[in-house]
C-alpha cells in the first residue's frame, strides 16, 4: 500500500481513534484493518504512527515542525492538535484538513498548538 491519491473522509469510530482514522485516510485502508497495524484501538503514539507510515511504505520528514497558520504547512501533513480538551491527530492534504473529529475543513480545528510531520507526496 502507498499514500492516497485523494483521502475519503473518515470520522474517528471512537474518542481515542483518531489517529487510526488518519492513518486510514492516508492509505485508503480501513480503521479496522490499521487497528491491526498500530497494535491498538485506543491512542495512538507517535511511534505507532510511524511505524504504519512506515509499514505502508509511505516516507516521511522525522522531524517535528510547529505550523501557527495554514500557510505554514506542507502539501501533505500528520497533524498534532492540543484541542481544548486532548491531544488530537489529523490530516492536512493539498489544502483541505481532514479531522477525524470535526470534519472536512478549511482551517485547523480549534487548537492551542499545532504540530506536523511532513508526508512526502510522490508525482
Amino acid at each position: 500500500m502507498s499514500l492516497t491519491n485523494k483521502p475519503k473522509y473518515i470520522k474517528e469510530p471512537t474518542d481515542l481513534q483518531c489517529g487510526q482514522a488518519v492513518l486510514a485516510m492516508l492509505t485508503d485502508k480501513t480503521v479496522e484493518e490499521i487497528i491491526k497495524e498500530c497494535g491498538t484501538d485506543r491512542e495512538t503514539t507517535l511511534s505507532q504512527m510511524k511505524a504504519v507510515l512506515t509499514l505502508n511504505g509511505i516516507d516521511f520528514i522525522n522531524e517535528r515542525k510547529e505550523a501557527k497558520n495554514k500557510s505554514d504547512l506542507p502539501e501533505v501533513a500528520m497533524l498534532s492538535l492540543e484541542t481544548p480538551r486532548c491531544w488530537h491527530w489529523s490530516l492536512y492534504f493539498d489544502g483541505t484538513f481532514y479531522d477525524p473529529e470535526h470534519g472536512v475543513l478549511k482551517d485547523f480545528p480549534n487548537s492551542n498548538r499545532k504540530f506536523y510531520w511532513e508526508i512526502k507526496k510522490i508525482g
